[in-house]
């Protein structure tokens, strides 16, 4: 990630792939309704494009397509430009955490029919439904606030959970209709959803203001309320909150920020292992005893300044996934340049595969490989869990950030518009 070192306005990113260790669309295979002919997919958000490209799931990866998330680009421009407060925010993002580029695609996931696409879109402030077969929107979801961000589906595929990150609140939206079924209020810029395995439970963690310049730990106070949200996805009623701060705390580690990035829970979820900002490592949570467990600290790229101001959004390493099997984690360490598979009982990382600002770690259909976006790069590579070696790597679009399992109709081609 060697020429981006300027500031972010708002959080990015960027995964928890929180899809509580096992990909969300693995769910959505089963759901009630999901036709059998359908293609294990992984989507790819260019985010700086305003495409998704269509791979492979699995094996090479090959390049399927690719689908046009902007189609409305002209009207959107039209409603920003004439209204100043919209223009100004639309700016701000282009300005600072688009280093200069709109944030078209932030997130993404495909419904359980195969026949729809669900994507957040940031400069746009929205949610968008767009058809797969035709490049056409579905339906439109504007979020409160001016940016939307990360999202997360339900088990059974029907729910999407979308954070708007300006106005502290998360939205969960039917997925097939667009309509609101209920929201709820976070901490400052919530980022990451995560919904438990059983659908009872929605985890969102707030990262608080990473657009700032005051760095320094001893101004980490200054960063906004950051904390774990947990809520009833039915009723969406606050069950608990979790504030990392007095458990890093307890440890010593009082210049660590407790801002929460991307997380994974272990198969059983009673573990939580999570990122935060400015830190080259992760932690383990255990949920039974409230406690922080284990830390585990990695290699720091000789070629990368420890100036905390330097760091893409207050994220020195972003994105964490975990092996089906729950044996092995793999992490992107985005500012240091490298992808790493970690042994989880020793915690003991494997080669250092060097990855242009990995942005994302997610899990391919077979279980067999972690797949990490370069942002830095225009590409997604494979990295193989059993060895951690590199496997492949495709070209994609402009700044992919986001990857998703999805499926897509078995004779799928792209859309002529696109």
């Amino acid at each position: 990630m060697p020429v981006f070192r300027r500031r972010h306005l708002c959080s990015l990113g960027a995964a928890l792939a929180l899809t509580v260790t096992v990909p969300a669309t693995a769910a959505q295979a089963a759901a009630p309704g999901a036709s059998a002919a359908l293609r294990e997919v992984m989507f790819v958000g260019n985010n700086w494009d305003g495409t998704a490209d269509v791979i492979g799931s699995t094996g090479d990866f090959g390049k399927i397509g690719r689908i046009d998330v902007i189609p409305d680009k002209d009207q959107r421009m039209a409603e920003i430009n004439a209204d100043p407060i919209k223009w100004i925010y639309f700016m701000a993002i282009r300005n600072s955490v688009g280093e200069g580029h709109d944030q078209f695609v932030d997130d993404m996931y495909s419904t359980p029919d195969g026949r729809s696409m669900v994507v957040s879109r940031p400069s746009f402030a929205d949610v968008v439904s767009i058809d797969l077969a035709t490049g056409d929107i579905n339906w439109r979801f504007p979020v409160s606030g001016y940016r939307s961000d990360h999202m997360a589906v339900s088990p059974d595929g029907k729910r999407v959970a979308v954070s708007a990150s300006t106005s502290n609140t998360v939205h969960v939206l039917d997925i097939v209709t667009g309509k609101e079924l209920g929201r709820f209020p976070t901490g400052d810029k919530p980022h990451e959803n995560i919904f438990t395995q059983d659908g009872k439970y929605i985890y969102n963690m707030a990262i608080g203001d990473v657009n700032t310049q005051t760095d320094a730990p001893w101004l980490d106070w200054t960063k906004g309320d950051r904390r774990i949200t947990v809520v009833d996805a039915t009723t969406y009623q606050q069950v608990k909150v979790i504030d990392m701060r007095p458990r890093l705390d307890a440890l010593g580690l009082k210049d660590h920020s407790d801002a929460v990035r991307p997380a994974v829970f272990s198969p059983d979820e009673s573990k939580l292992y999570f990122q935060v900002s400015f830190f080259n490592g992760f932690f383990e949570y255990d949920l039974a005893s409230d406690k922080i467990t284990r830390t585990k600290t990695l290699p720091k790229n000789p070629a990368t300044s420890d100036d905390r101001t330097t760091f893409v959004n207050d994220s020195r390493h972003h994105g964490i996934s975990m092996g089906p099997d729950g044996k092995k984690l793999c992490v992107a360490g985005t500012m240091d340049d490298y992808a790493t598979v970690v042994d989880r009982a020793t915690l003991q990382e494997g080669p250092l595969v060097t990855a242009s600002k990995p942005y994302w770690a997610t899990v391919s259909g077979d279980g067999r490989s972690c797949v990490v976006s370069e942002s830095g790069t225009d590409q997604v590579t494979a990295i193989d869990f059993a060895t951690g070696r590199k496997v492949v790597s495709v070209p994609v679009g402009d700044h992919p950030q986001r990857v998703r399992l999805g499926r897509v109709a078995a004779d799928w081609t792209s859309p002529s518009a696109s």
